[in-house]
């Protein structure tokens, strides 16, 4: 009984001091002009023997610091038709796994979560799975926040058991080359895994504000189609199934977001991120009503 319990002991230790890489889980990076962070990105993503950037003719340093930091290069240019970049880049980037962790250029696994992923991957090639959700650490305006609002991504994918359905939303405007605000589609199991991504997002809180002016008329255009936006909806976890159907979203998203999930707790920085998702969600009405008005005046 010593002896075998003396061996288990051997091999889980050889196991976490020797086995630190992750040979069975490719990661893929999406880049456009990212050189201000991109590097941070892929040094936190230096357990992976299999990274790869997805570029789309970025104009600045981050091609070259994606080859710095030894990983491949593969460029992107979209034909404004189907498929967007990210299932693009399932199909087209040749990683060397089945299994992808899809991330942008500002997102990064916590260590926690590269040893949750060390760990997962002896048992995932086998795995009934098509993917993972995985529950973000959202920074904003400087600060990480770690309570209020939590974004939920299916950032984890087996490449050909998940994939980013065809919406009809080429002719939407403010999100182009980019799928929008959905998740992937499996019909395999879906996992949660216990730890975060951290969503590293370092630009001024004005670029915050510009890409949600932009979101938000994707939002609002969709809304216009009653029929793809419940497609829409449908495609998205629960939380935003939910979200969507709230009436009065942007009152009641400041109170769940600031009060019933605690964002007071971050301080003024947890208070400035739910006034401003809110705005978001306002914003998107207050577009939808007007471009419902200019549809009936020219009737």
């Amino acid at each position: 009984m010593g002896r075998q319990s003396d061996s288990v002991r051997c091999r889980s230790f050889r196991r976490s001091v020797f086995v630190k890489r992750i040979s069975k889980i490719s990661a893929i990076v999406l880049t456009k002009n990212e050189e201000a962070g991109l590097g941070n990105t892929l040094e936190n993503l230096k357990d992976f023997e299999d990274v790869i950037v997805v570029d789309s003719l970025s104009e600045d340093r981050t091609l070259e610091i994606a080859v710095n930091h030894g990983a491949r290069v593969v460029h992107f240019e979209w034909n404004s038709e189907y498929p967007k970049k990210k299932q693009w880049s399932l199909e087209n980037a040749n990683p060397l796994n089945e299994w992808i962790l899809l991330l942008d250029a500002d997102e990064f696994p916590t260590a926690s979560l590269i040893n949750e992923l060390v760990d997962l991957q002896y048992s995932i090639e086998s795995s009934s799975h098509g993917a993972f959700d995985i529950n973000l650490l959202y920074r904003f305006a400087g600060r990480y926040l770690r309570h209020g609002h939590v974004v939920t991504k299916r950032s984890l994918l087996h490449i050909d058991r998940a994939s980013f359905p065809v919406i009809n939303d080429l002719d939407a405007p403010g999100i182009r080359e980019v799928e929008g605000h959905y998740q992937p589609e499996t019909a395999f199991k879906i996992g949660k895994l216990r730890n975060r991504l951290i969503h590293d997002d370092r630009d001024p809180v004005s670029s915050w504000f510009a890409r949600h002016n932009r979101y938000s008329d994707w939002e609002a255009h969709l809304r216009l189609n009653q029929r793809l936006r419940k497609e829409i909806a449908s495609k998205r976890t629960f939380k935003g199934r939910m979200f969507d159907m709230l009436p009065l979203k942007p009152i009641l998203f400041f109170g769940y977001a600031f009060i019933l999930r605690g964002g007071f707790l971050d301080g003024r920085a947890g208070m400035d991120y739910a006034l401003a998702l809110s705005a978001y969600y306002w914003q998107i009405g207050v577009k939808y009503r007007e471009l419902v008005g200019l549809a009936e005046s020219e009737i």
